[in-house]
């Protein structure tokens, strides 16, 4: 049986890098300051590039782009003040929806990275 979410079609995916983002490096990559699209989810950077259509400028999910969108991706929210790492006041189910959010980005786009706080991030 194949995993909850897997691609229909399989995904070649490059070793994990272990490159450290603060919240404001991450911004630069939003398809707009940077062609590369990074989104973060549960502290965990993935290169969603290859969806542009999806997470560029003008895309359904563009609000996540350049962003760790663990709230929004918990709550179904694209609201641009959703968009953020925070995940306190979230209940069970919104933590299974981030889960599942975690399962499908990890089955599908490379991961560059992790978020760090201010100050500590060493690219």
């Amino acid at each position: 049986m194949a995993p909850r979410f897997a691609p229909k079609e399989p995904v070649v995916l490059d070793p994990p890098k272990d490159t450290q983002f603060t919240l404001s490096e991450l911004r630069q990559y939003d398809g707009v300051q940077n062609p590369s699209i990074y989104v973060s989810v549960k502290g965990t950077v993935f290169d969603v590039t290859k969806n542009s259509k999806v997470y560029g400028p003008g895309g359904s999910y563009a609000v996540f782009a350049g962003k760790d969108g663990s709230r929004g991706l918990a709550k179904s929210s694209l609201k641009p003040e959703h968009a953020v790492p925070d995940t306190d006041g979230l209940d069970e189910g919104e933590f299974t929806v981030l889960d599942d959010w975690f399962s499908y980005f990890s089955q599908r786009y490379n991961i560059m990275g992790k978020i760090v706080p201010d100050g500590e991030a060493k690219i």
